[in-house]
Order: C-alpha cells, then structure tokens, then sequence
C-alpha cells in the first residue's frame, strides 16, 4: 500500500472549461503517468484504475481525468474527435506542471482504445523533452497515423492476442514510427482484458516500461 503526499480529487483549467480529475502522488514518485481513456469512459473506468493503483504500489503518480465535460460527453462525436482530446490531453500536461507536489515528475501518457490516438497525439505534439514514455494498451494508434513518424517518445504498444483486428492495426502502426518502440502480445487476450490474468499482465508491462523511461536520471536514446 503506497503512502501519498497527495491524493484527492481536481480541477483541471482546459481552455473555458474545467475537467474533474484524480491526481495521486505516492511519497518519493518516480514519475507521473497521465491516463486517457478510450471512448464512452471516464476517470471512474475499472480497467485503468486498476492499472493506476499498480502503478501506485510501484510508487509512479496517476492522474485520471475526465476528457469531456458531462454536456459534451452527451455528443457521440465528440468521444471521437482526437483533435480535441488531444488537445484536452495537452491542457492536462501543462496543468500537472505546475502543481507543487507533481511539477517536478518525469511525465508518461498511458492510452487505453481510441485514447491511445490522444497520447501519442500528444507526445508527438510536446516531444520528448516533456513525455517521457508512451503506453497504449488495446490502442487504436492507427486513428493518430498522421503523426506516426512524428512521435520520438519511447512507445509500448499492448495488445491482446485474440483482438485480431487491433493486433494488426498496432503492428501497422508499429512500422510507420521511427522512436524506440514495442509491441507485447498479451496471449489469449480480447479487446477488454477480461480473461484471468490479462489486465495484470498488461498492468506489469506497462509499469515496467515507465520504470525503464521515467525513473530519475536514466537517459535513454530516443530513435530505434
């Protein structure tokens, strides 16, 4: 169980609007892992709050926000238009930077479904100076392909081995990046990490790559 120096609900300042949020420091964090969650999902989604309280016990701050306002939320289209959650996601970024107990903290996106677009979106966007690490899990890179080459942050990509259709999307997605990147086959997973031992096992390649990327003082090369 991770003692915190901050744990509490938040505000988040994203152009005329202000998202609700859950900011989560651990005492001496490694660094802080910012989560945007795929659509019809909020801060309150089971899966990612699992993978956040494993990152928690692995001392690594958690921010989970809600991308959308309740009344946008309200217009399908808006939980596809990546633009504006990245853009949202962006606004996080730098909100986060200027909190006393987070500003100092090394900065991982982690991207679940069509969020994974938004995260590396948003890497691409801010570089590698300001995140630090990238991990989708069941991600739909391919809605962020534009940006593909563009991307020089550190990126894992986890993805079941039964979700066939997504499994080839990422490994498509794969080749068009230049940055170190991967790609981990949970086995006999589905979109949903719903099998015995799946979102675990996801939860644990994900911590892993943080801890390899955003603990203090490692420098890594950022191209394959």
């Amino acid at each position: 169980m991770a003692n915190f120096i901050f744990n509490d609900s938040v505000q988040i300042e994203a152009g005329n609007v202000r998202l609700i949020g859950d900011l989560a420091v651990p005492e001496n964090a490694k660094g802080l892992v910012i989560f945007s969650h795929g659509s019809g999902s909020g801060r309150l989604s089971s899966r990612n709050r699992f993978v956040a309280d494993h990152l928690q016990r692995s001392r690594f701050a958690t921010l989970l926000f809600d991308l959308l306002t309740e009344e946008e939320d309200q217009r399908r289209e808006n939980r596809f238009d990546i633009q504006l959650l990245t853009t949202r996601l962006i606004d996080a970024v730098n909100w986060v930077q200027h909190q006393e107990h987070a500003q100092n903290l090394r900065i991982g996106l982690f991207g679940a479904s069509t969020g994974a677009a938004s995260a590396i979106s948003a890497a691409a966007a801010l570089g590698a100076d300001i995140i630090g690490a990238v991990v989708s899990r069941g991600g739909r890179p391919d809605l962020a392909n534009e940006v593909l080459p563009d991307v020089q942050t550190p990126t894992l990509l986890i993805v079941g081995g039964l979700d066939e259709e997504v499994l080839e999307l990422n490994k498509r997605a794969q080749d068009q990046m230049l940055c170190l990147k991967d790609l981990e086959i949970v086995p006999d997973a589905t979109h949903l990490f719903e099998e015995p031992g799946a979102l675990e096992m996801a939860a644990q390649l994900a911590t892993d790559w943080f801890r390899k990327y955003l603990e203090p003082g490692k420098q890594h090369p950022l191209r394959s």
